[in-house]
């Protein structure tokens, strides 16, 4: 009961990380910072939960709690009349199965896991939501048809460029996802210990 608690509350501070992470318009145009708070926060909620249970597998349940959660409020945005791409749920599992699998394959350790799958998980998560987002019928369309009323300036959709590699929302999230996950997933793991 504890852990569904908890990760039902971890849930949330997860999906707001960032300010309205799910909607179309702030996911295609600020990609980076979704792809680092989200992975970051990821590995830290996975990796706080799989060391207070010892069980690989504990990662992705807490994943799968997260897109169920996103999937309702998904549902009720839809309910209230708005598109079906109008929120895109993001690919949590994926990064968390390579979460379990690095404790699973490091016999529990729980320095690899910080270390080896917290740096799979900043690698993986923004390439599983890219493809993810691709799938979204025509984000800006969306997103001007369907404007917030709290749709702050600094967020207004622009049209995204991806067309060189070192502009790439995918190669910077990539990067810098990887390089914030590992620090930030051993200081969490080092809190827990105190």
């Amino acid at each position: 009961l504890f852990i569904v608690v908890v990760a039902v509350n971890s849930t949330l501070l997860t999906i707001n990380a960032g300010d309205y992470i799910f909607y179309t318009d702030w996911m295609w145009t600020s990609f980076v910072v979704f792809s680092v708070s989200q992975s970051t926060m990821l590995a830290v909620g996975a990796v706080y939960y799989m060391l207070f249970t010892g069980v690989p597998g504990t990662a992705t349940y807490y994943a799968t709690i997260m897109t169920i959660y996103t999937w309702v409020a998904k549902g009720a945005w839809f309910a209230l009349g708005y598109p079906y791409d109008f929120i895109v749920v993001p690919v949590w599992i994926p990064s968390a199965m390579l979460l379990d699998l690095t404790y699973w394959a490091t016999r529990r350790n729980k320095h690899a896991a910080i270390i080896i799958g917290g740096t799979l998980v900043g690698l993986s998560f923004p390439l599983f939501n890219m493809v993810n987002l691709l799938l979204v019928r025509d984000p800006l369309e969306v997103a001007f048809k369907y404007p917030r009323p709290t749709l702050p300036a600094y967020m207004t959709p622009i049209e995204p460029q991806v067309g060189k590699f070192y502009n790439s929302p995918v190669a910077l999230g990539s990067g810098a996802g990887a390089v914030l996950t590992v620090p930030i997933t051993a200081l969490g793991a080092k809190l827990n210990t105190w």
